[in-house]
């Protein structure tokens, strides 16, 4: 029961941060999830809850999506699904937390040195693969998809919206390759389908909080805020993986 409130406590605190900068609240529930729970179990629960959060999120802003760009970067994402569905791979919280560490070095490129276009068919693909496999290896891929977007000429409505439906197939594709894990009667102990369900609403309820506080910052705040509080939150895990390295 303890461990049950304190995920949905944290998909409500995490939203929030999510909804105000986009990728930070995903990285630290991702991190969260693995220190409490195994590693294939935190990885299929924080794509359901986060699968349900960004289709929700696709949903409000569904008028702006960019199918064709969806499709391509769906065949790149089918074709990592596949090749870790044949592949004999155990995830594991060294992983997990390595992959979180270093995720936010991509926010401090400069953006001349990944000229990447999603509307370009190559492109997408590209990354579609490297993203979702991200995505099964650490849990989260937002920074990968954020670079997808940097010298794209869509209106910031279509990358939000587009955005948002990316990474819901992210997260399906945890689903699809761990999500067996949450059948096991360990995993319905530990996380109820009950508390499951009260999370994904605590999500969505957070990320309405943090589209509010959005609205109440500047974008240079928000672009300062984001690149420390994501750096920060690398550093964490990375001296966690270096921990369970040494152990």
């Amino acid at each position: 029961m303890q461990v049950g409130l304190t995920v949905v406590i944290a998909a409500f605190l995490t939203a929030i941060l999510s909804g105000i900068f986009g990728m930070a609240g995903g990285l630290l529930f991702m991190g969260l999830l693995a220190w409490l729970l195994p590693a294939a179990t935190a990885l299929a629960l924080h794509g359901v809850i986060q699968f349900a959060s960004n289709l929700w999120r696709a949903t409000l802003h569904r008028r702006h999506i960019e199918w064709p760009v969806l499709l391509w970067f769906g065949t790149g994402s089918a074709a990592a699904i596949t090749l870790f569905s044949l592949v004999i791979f155990a995830p594991d919280k060294f992983l997990i937390f390595l992959g979180l560490g270093l995720m936010p070095v991509l926010v401090w490129l400069p953006e001349r040195w990944l000229p990447l276009d999603a509307a370009r068919p190559p492109h997408a693909v590209g990354g579609g693969f490297v993203s979702t496999g991200l995505a099964l290896v650490s849990g989260v891929s937002g920074p990968v998809t954020d670079l997808l977007f940097i010298n794209t000429g869509l209106g910031r409505h279509r990358i939000v919206a587009t955005k948002a439906v990316m990474q819901a197939i992210g997260h399906a594709s945890k689903i699809v390759v761990y999500g067996s894990v949450l059948l096991s009667a360990s995993a319905r102990e530990a996380i109820p389908l009950g508390i499951t369900a009260i999370a994904i609403a605590a999500s969505m309820a957070g990320i309405m909080v943090g589209g509010i506080i959005l609205d109440r910052i500047s974008d240079a705040q928000f672009r300062f805020i984001r690149r420390w509080l994501v750096t920060l939150i690398g550093a964490t895990f990375l001296i966690q993986a270096a921990q369970i390295a040494l152990t």
